[in-house]
């Protein structure tokens, strides 16, 4: 049997599987001891159940992505060394961001050393203003990180109890500000992320679950849960991801259709063409800037079924936060759920707090608290139909999505939206509607991101460095350099040196895996040059198993 766990910044879900037919399903408010809600879930779907029968348990969270559209982390200051070339008033990361002296060419050879002084003056000045969390990142680190590695030193030398990330080790690919804003959100979330893996740790440990764990990252795939701490940024996404995985195991296959998953403090917004998640080329965009971290081609609104509404000059303005549950269910304000209560569309909460939620509102206006539910309503859907709108000019731009039309041989958009989440029976009507779609709700709905997160299949990840000119290749992973033939290593050899070492890496996960569904996630050849001649050749890839489903969903079980 196995387990998925969706633990949200409104509701923590959970489901039970046997051979793909849902046994048990849950649905209880996240609290903020995240332990006793994890417990409180899996108590409900293991009752008469005996621990040591489940297998596999898969955790995905939003708890990153509510944050970041809340902009609830802490402040992060960046340390840049981005070298000579491109001005450095081209860079806007939109956080305190100091440039140092000190460059890596991209032979990794040093060409401008580090200014220590520099360095202690602009650690003063960030103290001064507050700031304990800092992101260094210099252009060309994962080539040669010695200056990443001297500015951390420094920090730890006058402030040791600030958090320090690096680089190189945020975002390993080049890129520099891809591996920039990588940093930056890692060092934003790493604690809040600490913490969540420390209560599913403890509830696994109190309940004597002893079946391999993971969690859900942004592309669908999995990676084990312990070893994720030292990767936040790449659950960012994973919330949006499980939905996008449990409408894709409730759908039947070749389905196509725009998935909206409406929680309670974000909407998801995501696409499956013929049955298959579609997968971003570019790789995760936060606040307008793209990131290292692959993901699927997914969108988080700030708009859920308990955002906090407010009346300001004769207009309801729907804030990107949520202060607490609705209003009909004992939270502090209104929110589109009241809304919706109001207007029969939900049986939660209490109908008379879900009037006095909307008169309230709607009283400075002379709105009765029907109209002014109505207009609630009418401004969440054209809301979140206006992000859907959005996001099919991104998804168009994508390779898949071309083929896709291609084999349809006319332009076309998907004409089904497939509602998942607490608020999808009240809203997605309305939203397929507005998009000229037809609306599908599908069974479990309602916990469809903890479906997605039990049907998600394991993955396992390798990342392979050769250096032909030192004659050696490493394993970022497993900590493994060995020798390597500098005469005859190219880039095939590179290929399946890493595709057998994540091989022998699967079985011991008991994953049965074949070469030809191995991905490459990303793959770079670097000529070294000495003189006027090539001295050796830098091979970076990264390989993974192959992400997807285990299997869709049988229906017959507890709905």
């Amino acid at each position: 049997m196995h387990v998925g766990v969706d633990v949200g910044g409104t509701y923590t879900d959970a489901v039970l599987l046997d051979h793909d037919v849902v046994r048990a399903n849950a649905k209880v408010p996240t609290k903020k001891d995240l332990l006793e809600s994890i417990l409180e879930a899996l108590d409900l779907i293991l009752k008469d159940v005996n621990a040591k029968d489940i297998s596999r348990i898969v955790f995905s969270t939003t708890i990153i992505t509510n944050l970041i559209a809340g902009k609830k982390y802490d402040k992060v200051a960046l340390l840049l060394m981005p070298g000579p070339g491109m001005s450095n008033q081209g860079y806007d990361f939109k956080t305190k961001s100091i440039i140092l002296s000190g460059a890596i060419d991209y032979r990794g050879r040093e060409i401008i050393a580090l200014n220590e002084k520099e360095v202690e003056a602009a650690l003063s000045e960030l103290a001064a203003e507050g700031f304990n969390k800092v992101g260094i990142i210099g252009k060309f680190s994962p080539r040669n990180n010695v200056h990443e590695r001297r500015v951390a030193a420094i920090v730890q030398e006058k402030y040791p109890g600030w958090q320090v990330e690096l680089g190189y080790q945020a975002g390993p690919q080049l890129n520099f500000p891809r591996r920039v804003v990588s940093t930056y959100l890692t060092c934003a979330t790493r604690r809040p992320y600490s913490d969540f893996v420390q209560s599913v740790r403890q509830a696994l440990e109190k309940r004597e679950i002893g079946a391999d764990f993971y969690i859900l990252k942004a592309d669908g795939g999995t990676f084990p849960l312990d070893s994720s701490v030292e990767q936040p940024v790449e659950t960012i996404f994973s919330g949006p991801a499980a939905s996008t995985l449990g409408v894709q195991a409730l759908t039947p296959p070749e389905v196509t259709a725009v998935v909206v998953d409406i929680g309670g403090t974000t909407t998801d917004i995501a696409l499956i063409l013929n049955g298959q998640p579609l997968l971003s080329a570019k790789g995760a965009r936060v606040e307008g800037q793209l990131t290292q971290v692959r993901t699927l081609a997914v969108k988080s609104v700030p708009a859920g079924g308990d955002s906090r509404l407010e009346q300001v000059g004769g207009q309801i303005i729907i804030h990107p936060e949520r202060v607490g549950p609705a209003f009909c269910m004992g939270g502090p304000a209104p929110t589109p759920t009241d809304a919706l209560r109001v207007l029969g569309m939900t049986t939660l909460g209490d109908a008379d707090k879900a009037a006095e939620a909307m008169e309230s509102l709607g009283t400075p206006c002379g709105w009765t608290a029907a109209e002014t539910a109505d207009k609630v309503v009418s401004l969440v859907v054209e809301s979140i139909t206006s992000e859907v709108q959005k996001m099919f000019l991104e998804w168009e731009q994508e390779p898949a999505y071309r083929i896709w039309e291609l084999l349809q041989k006319r332009k076309v958009q998907p004409s089904i939206v497939v509602g998942a989440g607490g608020g999808a029976e009240g809203f997605i009507p309305q939203i397929a509607e507005r998009l000229a779609c037809e609306p599908v709700i599908p069974p479990y709905a309602p916990v469809a991101n903890a479906i997605g997160a039990a049907v998600a299949r394991p993955t396992v990840q390798m990342s392979l460095r050769a250096d032909t000119e030192q004659g050696y290749y490493t394993i970022r992973e497993e900590g493994i350099q060995e020798k390597i033939d500098r005469r005859s290593f190219n880039e095939q050899k590179a290929l399946a040196l890493a595709k057998e070492k994540l091989i022998e890496k699967s079985e011991k996960y008991g994953l049965a895996v074949a070469p030809d569904e191995i991905e490459i996630t990303s793959q770079e050849v670097f000529n070294m040059v000495r003189g006027w001649d090539t001295a050796g050749r830098l091979y970076d890839l990264t390989v993974q198993t192959p992400r997807g489903i285990t299997g869709r969903i049988k229906m017959g079980g507890n709905q």
